[in-house]
């Protein structure tokens, strides 16, 4: 019997903003100080082959398809699959494509369904639950983990254990009812109870009685997953899903769609360190603060980089700015080069409203920030005048640029770390560190890093429109269409 891991990943992470933005969202972000890794490469790396664990299949969104694949080169990890959701449909679709995909291998398979932005301090014990989880699973069970809970969380549904399922030595229960995220009197009651859990959404799933289930519950949605995957098309490392099909699909999560009205459902409680940290407020939660109950991150953790004056119980993370405060209580304090966050604590689940207001707006920094991620690297904006602009251009080994021309702006590259290949017209040449070329408008050009080191170069524009949908592109090996590039 397979056990094949899928990892979730379509997720905003609108909570967390300014961090977290729509193109770059939590998934890929290092959020705690001591750990090297993005919460997606964890996230990879948790269920390995050498514990018996299939390779993994990754869900994602069309634009963060070379965020995933560099996540998974970080990680050490090569995915099965990336499979790519053309439209936005929830989970229940998500984790049918996902099924489906697994009985093609094997009639029997298990799959472990996990966000890909969640936090797990005993990895080893998550393991064991898995194991465990399977082994209810293999039953015709659809298994998910419950969280035993330590505080009246109100940011959490919550799954309500029965009775406990016969031959499983008490370790997996009947699911009594679930709840919705209750107010703060209810989640009290909750913890007192005893009996009731954090849904995790974490899912261990026999992928037959799933699609079973599904075909029982919502046969419309089985059928566009279906249709979906069959008309589905290899794009480089991933396949994608065909739109039209996969659009047809009604949208929900898997708890409205089949947990919540399946005779099924399983849980197992689990304490091992579990948050989904979908706040700015559960993020102080789960890290070490000073004596002040204050908890700094990023650059603000760094010596003599947070000044807290009689401040107590309070978040700061800074990416560029030496950050001061005082006589504050219960705040959260977030910067990044072109967006400050400052809110009550108590209030940083609302944060996503200020997103919405963001988008509404029309405002770029609810999407994308000053750091712009490509497949090749990344472009930085460092200063914006009012006919230039300089920009800083980091290209991974090995990687290129495509051939481009721009119509209104002028350009001049100076290499300020490892060896370029450059192309303009019909002439290529090596420039190296503290060498410089200057292109001039509707010059076709392009960029390439041959060697074994990034390459970071600085990049002046000039010109009377310096927009980035002032560009015309050929040859470009990663398959994007051109309005990924602007």
């Amino acid at each position: 019997m397979r056990i094949l891991p899928i990892i979730l990943s379509g997720g905003a992470g609108t909570r967390l903003w300014p961090l977290s933005r729509s193109l770059y969202p939590k998934q890929f972000l290092n959020l705690i100080g001591n750990d090297e890794h993005s919460l997606l490469e964890s996230t990879l790396a948790r269920l390995p082959g050498h514990h018996g664990f299939d390779a993994p299949v990754v869900l994602c969104n069309n634009d963060h398809r070379f965020l995933v694949s560099g996540a998974a080169k970080n990680a050490g990890i090569t995915p099965a699959a990336i499979i790519l959701e053309p439209v936005a449909r929830n989970t229940a679709p998500a984790i049918a494509v996902a099924a489906l995909t697994a009985i093609a291998g094997d009639p029997d398979a298990v799959i472990v369904v996990m966000p890909s932005d969640h936090i797990i301090d005993d990895a080893e014990g998550f393991r064991k639950a898995v194991t465990t989880a399977t082994k209810v699973a293999a039953t015709g069970r659809l298994v998910l983990f419950g969280i035993t809970p330590d505080n009246p969380n109100t940011g959490y549904g919550y799954i309500l254990k029965g009775q406990p399922l016969a031959d499983c030595s008490e370790q997996a229960f009947a699911v009594e009812r679930f709840a919705e995220k209750p107010d703060s009197e209810t989640a009290i009651s909750y913890l007192a109870n005893g009996n009731y859990y954090w849904n995790s959404g974490i899912f261990v799933l026999h992928a037959a009685t799933f699609i079973d289930e599904l075909e029982r519950l919502q046969p419309e949605m089985l059928a566009a997953a279906k249709a979906a995957l069959a008309a589905a098309k290899p794009d480089l490392e991933f396949l994608r899903l065909d739109e039209e099909n996969f659009s047809a699909s009604p949208a929900g999560s898997v708890d409205y769609a089949v947990m919540e009205n399946t005779s099924k459902a399983a849980v197992i409680p689990l304490d091992i360190g579990w948050s989904d940290v979908g706040s700015w407020s559960s993020l102080w939660e789960i890290l070490d603060g000073d004596e002040s109950g204050n908890v700094t991150a990023g650059l603000a953790a760094e010596p003599g980089q947070a000044v807290l004056l009689d401040t107590t119980k309070t978040y700061v993370h800074s990416t560029r700015s030496l950050v001061a405060t005082i006589g504050l209580d219960d705040i959260v304090i977030v910067e990044t080069p072109d967006a400050i966050l400052v809110s009550d604590k108590k209030r940083s689940q609302d944060v996503g409203k200020v997103v919405k207001q963001l988008r509404v707006s029309g405002v770029h920094q609810h999407e994308q920030h000053l750091r712009n991620h490509r497949p090749w690297g990344y472009f930085e904006q460092l200063i914006i005048g009012e006919r230039f602009q300089v920009k800083l251009l980091h290209v991974y080994p090995g990687a290129e640029l495509s051939l481009q021309m721009h119509h209104h702006r002028s350009e001049h590259w100076v290499v300020a770390r490892g060896t370029a290949l450059v192309t303009i017209g019909d002439e290529k040449k090596f420039v190296h560190e503290n060498e410089s070329v200057y292109i001039v408008a509707t010059q076709w050009h392009q960029l390439a890093n041959p060697g074994k080191v990034p390459l970071e170069i600085i990049e002046v524009q000039l010109g009377a429109y310096l927009g980035e949908d002032d560009i015309m592109r050929k040859n470009d090996i990663y398959k994007r269409r051109d309005d990924e590039t602007k």
